[in-house]
């Protein structure tokens, strides 16, 4: 009679959710997942050794290119690092600002996670539900910076420019009549603020629809509860942050354990979970948004009180304005000098983490004194969490392996970077 031998499949690149570029080689005997083995790279961009090529301001933008989910996030962490080295300080405007947007990025992470993580396990609508709100932020996102998504918005010493005094709105078209388009912009008829404020209280009531698809659906729950369990030691060793070791039962965050710009100020709660499997993360996830979403309300009543500058006055690091820079002589020369050559940034490393919607992400910065990077490594979140797919899904069923996938909140940018 023959031997029968575990037999090697490839889940990926082109399984839709293996997210076009991870290529998963699995051993399986039957049906039962005995190795996992992902195979990285496909996505490779090189963005560490372009960073040394490019002025420090230059190699803003490829953040926004890492993880292409979280994108002023990225720009965040990067920001700080440089800030760091120089030494300057950032207006209070600007950090309120900041922290924000990082806020206002988490929910637009967490919603693609949410939408994208349970389409793979077979929910359409929940997809739907969360780019409708999805569309709302990104209008923020373009009204603000003038990019729905790579928006190189913050700077070091501070943000580019503050939040404009008006929502761009919907005009008549041939599939929308004027009272369409009087409904769609009933809520754009003040600044940026006053929208995002509009969001904010409408969001809780979307978030509960989600959970009413999904929390306590059988089938939801028979494709999360019990798998990919990760106890709370583990999840240290293997080096887990964000809501993947939240999930596990740690209240891990930097926003609280080590503070950045405003966060000291911000009243908020660390959503943690018991058990560490899927739907244990899935909750944390949920209730994170509900407790970004307050965040956001926290910073928006700020910035309605308090105006101010939201850039560095130290032109040696951000430019003046263009009424100085046509009117003075020493103004229109610190203009020039930094763009044509940047910024000189003293000699020194640094390490920034901020608590990015996937983890702790980390840029650490070499400086030997000149106008660009000499070393630049990122610090994944996402690289750690896929280095368990292994132990993760080991007994797991070929199904399974895609909820496990889904709960990492796998974005390829950043781990091939």
């Amino acid at each position: 009679m023959a031997e029968i031998k575990n037999y090697t499949l490839n889940f990926g690149p082109q399984h839709p959710a293996a997210h076009g570029v991870l290529r998963l080689v699995l051993e399986l005997d039957g049906e039962v997942i005995q190795r996992a083995d992902p195979h990285i790279g496909l996505l490779h961009r090189a963005t560490e050794k372009l960073a040394e090529t490019r002025t420090f301001i230059q190699a803003l933008p490829y953040m926004d290119r890492l993880d292409y989910v979280s994108m002023m996030c990225n720009e965040h962490a990067y920001v700080l690092a440089i800030e760091k080295l120089l030494g300057i300080d950032v207006p209070l405007r600007a950090q309120y600002i900041r922290v924000m947007f990082a806020e206002i990025t988490r929910l637009l992470n967490h919603l693609l996670w949410l939408g994208a993580h349970a389409l793979d396990c077979g929910a359409m609508t929940v997809f739907l539900y969360a780019f409708r709100e999805r569309e709302d932020l990104f209008d923020v996102y373009e009204a603000t910076s003038g990019a729905r998504m790579h928006a190189a918005y913050f700077r070091p010493g501070g943000v580019y420019r503050d939040l404009p005094d008006s929502m761009p709105q919907y005009r008549t078209s041939s599939v929308r009549g004027p009272r369409d388009v009087q409904a769609q912009n009933a809520n754009r008829q003040g600044s940026v603020l006053d929208f995002i404020d509009d969001f904010t209280q409408r969001f809780p009531k979307y978030v509960d629809e989600y959970e009413t698809l999904l929390t306590d659906n059988r089938i939801w729950k028979q494709r999360t509860v019990g798998i990919g369990v990760v106890p709370p030691e583990r999840a240290l060793q293997m080096g887990f942050s964000g809501p993947m070791l939240r999930g596990s039962g740690i209240e891990w965050d930097l926003r609280k354990q080590q503070p950045y710009d405003v966060y000291d100020r911000m009243d908020f709660d660390i959503p943690v979970g018991k058990t560490g499997d899927c739907y244990d993360r899935y909750l944390v996830r949920v209730e994170e948004m509900r407790q970004a979403n307050r965040i956001i309300q926290q910073c928006v009543q700020w910035l309605r009180a308090n105006p101010g500058p939201v850039i560095t006055s130290n032109h040696k690091v951000a430019p003046p304005s263009r009424v100085e820079m046509k009117t003075n002589m020493e103004d229109l020369i610190h203009h020039f000098k930094l763009f044509s050559e940047g910024f000189h940034v003293p000699a020194g490393e640094a390490y920034a983490a901020v608590e990015h919607p996937k983890g702790e992400f980390g840029i650490y910065l070499v400086s030997d004194g000149a106008n660009k990077p000499f070393r630049l490594k990122i610090r994944a979140p996402g690289f750690p969490h896929l280095a368990a797919m292994d132990e993760m899904s080991r007994g797991h069923m070929i199904a399974d392996a895609v909820a496990i996938i889904g709960t990492m909140d796998i974005v390829f940018g950043e781990i091939d970077r």
